[in-house]
């Protein structure tokens, strides 16, 4: 497949890393511009572009994976052109004490944090590696079958997409678990029980439908909670998004 990869940090690397690895050509763009990610290309052995190659160079897949805060500073029109059968995935958290400061419409908890991406980009996404430690998507994937698998929750609205990545989370060693639509993606975010926990598929389904599908504001108020703890202990440990 042909990749475009929008950012170049943390799970941007390991993506390409792996995706490489599989054999497909994967295009990766930063802020900065391409002739800052030479070591990236060296690394990863993914070509590095500008932001609007990578998204007309994924013909098959387009990667959104920045900083949440930067989500409304790419171009408007970056998507535009792209086929509406190209899954967009998101990868992102929000981290308002570490990086991205308050955002209003993500503290009421009556958007998603993808759903909140969706709107900026214009174009259905499809969240998924957002609640796994970068490292362990180069180093943990393990063949289909092999007991204590690690699983990914994957949500969507685009019923399509998602069976699309679904299969592509199979393909990097992952099993795949149907997180539901957007709107039910909140199960995935920081301070849930399933952020990086590393479920194997039966405990991922099993947390998941134990929380239910709409949030309730204890919920939101229970996890936003948990996430500012896991931001403070971060932060504690030096460590830096």
């Amino acid at each position: 497949m042909n990749i475009g990869i929008i950012g170049a940090g943390h799970i941007g690397s390991a993506l390409a890393v792996r995706l490489t690895g599989l054999g497909h050509q994967v295009y990766i763009a930063n802020s900065r511009g391409p002739e800052t990610l030479k070591d990236v290309e060296q690394k990863t052995g993914a070509q590095a572009v500008t932001a609007e190659e990578a998204a007309q160079r994924g013909t098959d897949l387009i990667v959104v994976t920045i900083p949440l805060k930067n989500i409304p500073d790419l171009p408007k029109d970056l998507l535009a052109s792209v086929p509406r059968e190209v899954p967009i995935i998101d990868t992102s958290n929000y981290y308002p004490m570490l990086r991205d400061g308050k955002i209003a419409e993500l503290e009421t908890g009556d958007l998603t944090e993808s759903e909140w991406v969706q709107q900026h980009l214009g174009r259905p996404v499809v969240k998924v590696f957002n609640n796994i430690y970068a490292h362990h998507i180069v180093e943990k994937g393990q063949p289909a079958g092999t007991p204590g698998r690690i699983s990914l929750p994957v949500a969507s609205d685009d019923a399509a997409a998602k069976q699309k990545v679904m299969q592509l989370v199979d393909e990097l060693g992952f099993d795949a678990v149907d997180d539901g639509t957007l709107h039910e993606s909140w199960r995935q975010q920081p301070g849930t029980p399933s952020y990086g926990a590393d479920l194997p598929a039966d405990k991922l389904r099993e947390n998941l439908a134990s929380l239910g599908t709409k949030r309730t504001q204890a919920q939101h108020e229970e996890f936003k909670a948990n996430h500012a703890k896991q931001e403070q202990a971060m932060a504690a440990q030096g460590i830096k998004l």
